[in-house]
């Protein structure tokens, strides 16, 4: 198995990435789209979720496809990049058709970053702007660690980030995945630079160090001291998946989560993962699952790798401690 030419979501054919992000306010938001609406699910295994018309994509609802995915920082009041997002996709003629009108569908969900050391001080909220611009940037190349979504988030003890990694299956299939980490536990081991996710990592994506060779004993790192939590992501695939299907891709996807950040799934931090499919390929079910969860894994290290410092950080970046 190999990446993806670029080892990005938007290996995937129709997918383009936005990222708008705000240095003072030391946040952002990144946006998924296609030319055209594509099928999606969502599956929430924290305790903590902040999201936007995540009841719509269940099996059982109408609405079968969307017409972007958002991921945001700003806890609650980042819920409002999906309004600029939508507001953008409106004025291009987008949108489920109900009668004369067209209305945008883009679910979203948040992570919280509030104390990250930015500025928090303004009275207009800023997050829909900033879902505009997201909207706008939509592109198949776009920027991974402190960027979008991820530009202010942290784990227990580094900088968190965006990331993504792809990979190409047998018989044209690709999976992706998409993710901002601001998590309250970690994805390294211990004091080390080790990650949770090395054993799945390709071709040195993350640092290329391994395993970790010995591993902590006793409770796991994490941030409860200063509660700023979840960790967001979309995985996707160019398989023809119904939106049952891709439910059930989002939830063996956080695997992935599990195996890359420890604790996870807390009742502290609001986890949850999108699934998309943009495509009209055959696969097993069962294989997408593990790779869309192997995806994300890769996805989370990469994040917080790529991570870069700015002023007021409460952690260093991966690079700052380790090199």
């Amino acid at each position: 198995m190999t990446p993806g030419p670029t080892n990005l979501i938007t290996d995937i054919p129709g997918l383009i990435v936005g990222n708008a992000s705000d240095p003072a306010l030391k946040s952002g938001c990144t946006v998924l789209l296609a030319d055209r609406p594509f099928t999606a699910g969502v599956h929430i295994m924290g305790g903590a979720p902040g999201t936007r018309e995540t009841d719509l994509l269940a099996p059982d609802k109408l609405v079968e496809q969307v017409d972007a995915l958002v991921l945001s920082g700003g806890s609650a009041f980042g819920l409002d990049a999906a309004s600029g997002v939508a507001d953008g996709l409106r004025a291009a003629g987008r949108g489920f058709a109900v009668g004369p009108h067209r209305v945008p569908i883009v679910p979203g969900a948040i992570l919280f970053d509030l104390g990250n050391g930015g500025a928090k001080d303004w009275t207009d909220n800023p997050y829909k702007p900033l879902g505009r611009a997201a909207l706008q940037a939509a592109s198949s190349a776009f920027d991974l660690g402190s960027a979008g979504a991820g530009t202010g988030a942290t784990t227990a003890s580094l900088k968190g980030g965006l990331g993504s990694a792809s990979i190409l299956l047998p018989g044209g299939v690709i999976v992706g995945a998409l993710v901002a980490v601001n998590a309250l536990g970690s994805a390294t081991v211990g004091d080390g630079p080790h990650f949770w996710a090395a054993p799945w990592e390709i071709d040195s994506e993350f640092g290329g160090l391994g395993p970790a060779r010995t591993f902590p004993v006793g409770p796991p790192r994490t941030k409860l001291d200063q509660p700023r939590n979840t960790t967001i992501g979309i995985v996707a695939t160019n398989a023809k998946l119904t939106q049952a299907q891709c439910t059930r891709m989002a939830i063996a996807a956080h695997d992935g989560m599990a195996r890359s950040l420890v604790p996870s799934h807390t009742p502290f931090d609001g986890d949850l993962i999108f699934a998309a499919s943009l495509g009209e390929a055959e696969a097993d079910p069962l294989l997408l699952g593990h790779h869309a969860a192997t995806c994300l894994a890769r996805a989370i290290a990469r994040a917080v790798y790529l991570a870069t410092p700015a002023p007021n950080d409460p952690v260093p970046t991966w690079r700052q401690k380790f090199g």
